[in-house]
This record gives C-alpha cells, structure tokens and sequence, in this order.
C-alpha cells in the first residue's frame, strides 16, 4: 500500500513538471518564435482562439498588481509560500486524483513564479473569443492548469466525500448504536 502511495505522489510530481516544462515552452514559442514580444501583438490561429501577447502584473485575475519592486518580490515571496504549501499537501494526500489536481496547481504556480521572478510579470498569450466577446481574461498554461487542479480538489470535496469507517460493518449490526455496542436479533 506505501508503494501506492509513493507512485500517486510521483505522479502527481511528474505532471507537476510536465506542466512547467509546456508552460514554459509555450511561452517560448509565442515570444521567441512567433515574435510577439510587445503587448498587444497578434497572431491568429483559430476562428475562436488566437496568440495575443499581454503582461499581468498581478495574480489571479490581474487583481492584487505589482507597482513597485517590492510589490513584485512580495509577490514572488507571497506566490512560492502558496507553492510550498500545495507541495506538502500533495505528499501528504493519498487520493490520486487530489494528488493530481495538486500536481497542476503547483506546475502552474511554478510557472508563473519564474516569470514573475524573471521579468516583474506573467507573459499571457492564449486569447479565447467568439467574436469581439472574451468571456475569460488573456491566459498561459500555467493559469489553465491552476484553474483545473481548483476545480478537480473542490469538486473532489464537494461532491465525493469520504466514506464513513462503518459503511462496510457486518451484517445484522445496528448502523446506530454507539461503537462496540452489541445488537440482539429481534425475537
């Protein structure tokens, strides 16, 4: 059973830094390769999706923004603590799919702590629209990957709880009688 355990927590580990690894290669892409290295600059690539360069100077949902070096480094201290944080949750989680949903989390908080440490700001590029209408806000990978890591733990807690220790009791125990309190069978 540790051994389980042991490769849940690898896996979510190793996603951890898949997520990274893409995040930041994406990242490249869109700045080196496709040159959008000024906000605003443009590339098209679906009716509904283009590459649109922008810089959050913030957090989540551009709110909380860095206006001074200190804001900035406050940030990344502020950012890497919530990291550590994720990382120990997720070696103390046993469930695999909270491990996972950790495991985005903390690859896509790694992510955007480096870009923060390196350049004061997250480079955003990944523009969904239908039209003029953007119903969500310029994001990266690392920000989708953080959006569903939440959405997989809250759902987990919301909705998939942890089973009572008495669910699987014996049968013809009485479910409500105080723990080692013996039944009689009705006569």
């Amino acid at each position: 059973m540790g051994n389980l355990f042991t490769r849940n927590r690898l896996y979510g580990l190793a996603l951890a830094a898949l997520i990274f690894v893409a995040d930041q290669a994406v990242k490249h892409l869109v700045v080196k390769v496709l040159g959008l290295r000024n906000i605003g600059d443009h590339y098209p690539l679906l009716p509904f999706f283009d590459f649109t360069r922008t810089n959050n100077y913030g957090v989540s949902l551009g709110m909380f923004e860095a206006t001074s070096m200190e804001m900035r480094w406050g940030l990344v201290v502020f950012t890497t603590l919530i990291a550590l944080v994720v990382l120990v949750w997720l070696m103390r989680e046993r469930r695999l799919w909270d491990i996972l949903g950790l495991g985005m989390i903390l690859g896509g908080a790694l992510g955007n702590i480096r870009d923060r440490y390196l350049f004061g700001y997250v480079i955003d590029y990944a523009d969904l629209h239908i039209g003029d209408f953007r119903p969500f806000l310029i994001f990266n990978v690392a920000d989708a990957a953080i959006t569903i890591g939440v959405v997989i733990i809250l759902a987990r807690a919301l909705f998939i709880g942890e089973k009572p220790a008495n669910e699987h009791s014996e049968a013809g125990s009485d479910v409500n009688a105080p723990a080692g309190a013996e039944t009689k069978p009705d006569a």
